[in-house]
């Protein structure tokens, strides 16, 4: 039964490796592929794929993972992999970002992460920054969507969930991904929501092993919900 009828969300596979399975996730309609350019990261595309092999996949949503990298290096990755969105994972700066999206192609969007910890007033004072500083027409922002992630120890994905209804003391300013341990277990809390999320953002819980994805409870999931 889909849980969503009146507002479905996108669905975005991060942290893929294999060509094969990327095939499988693009036959079923999946609106975003994630690869991780992050060298610490267990699921790190460059260990497994080329960025030639990248850019031959024919997907209009292939976002590449960064944390903390240089400009010049995204501007780089970005374009030898024909990507169409870049996730900012770090503690990138409003200046950087502000010049990067100067510096990239306009088709290629750009998605900030939030990283939430506990429903405490500082977590909140955070979040409320940093929609504070956003302009204030949408269309002007360097940013086009947020991403909402469980904070961890290191950067990257936790496959647990944050208190999502923290969520809910906000008007968020635009579009935004729900990611952090997202499964069949939680996707129904997601009615407890006010501002509903773009798209979801799922990884780990859809996993054998790092990288090596559950395709087909990927596709039950999406049959199932989305």
């Amino acid at each position: 039964m889909n849980q969503q009828p009146s507002n479905t969300p996108k669905l975005k596979v991060c942290g893929l490796t294999q060509l094969n399975q990327m095939q499988e996730l693009m036959a079923m309609n999946v609106d975003f592929l994630g690869f991780i350019f992050y060298e610490k990261s267990p699921r790190y595309v460059l260990n497994h794929l080329s960025l030639e092999e990248i850019s031959s996949i024919n997907h209009h949503g292939k976002t590449g993972v960064f944390v903390n990298e240089e400009a010049d290096d995204i501007l780089q990755i970005v374009q030898k992999a024909g990507l169409n969105f870049v996730q900012l994972h770090g503690d990138e700066s409003d200046r950087f970002i502000a010049e990067l999206r100067q510096e990239l192609d306009p088709e290629v969007k750009i998605i900030k992460v939030i990283r939430v910890g506990s429903n405490d007033s500082e977590t909140k004072n955070k979040i409320q920054q940093t929609f504070s500083q956003q302009p204030g027409t949408c269309n002007l922002s360097p940013i086009a969507y947020y991403l909402f992630d469980t904070d961890g120890k290191a950067f990257g994905g936790t496959g647990k969930q944050f208190d999502w209804n923290i969520l809910n003391d906000f008007t968020i300013p635009l579009p935004y991904f729900l990611s952090g341990g997202i499964s069949e277990e939680n996707i129904g809390n997601i009615e407890t929501l006010k501002q509903k999320p773009f798209a979801l953002d799922i990884n780990s819980k859809f996993e054998t092993e790092p990288g090596n994805k559950d395709i087909e409870r990927i596709k039950k999931f999406k049959n199932l919900y989305l």
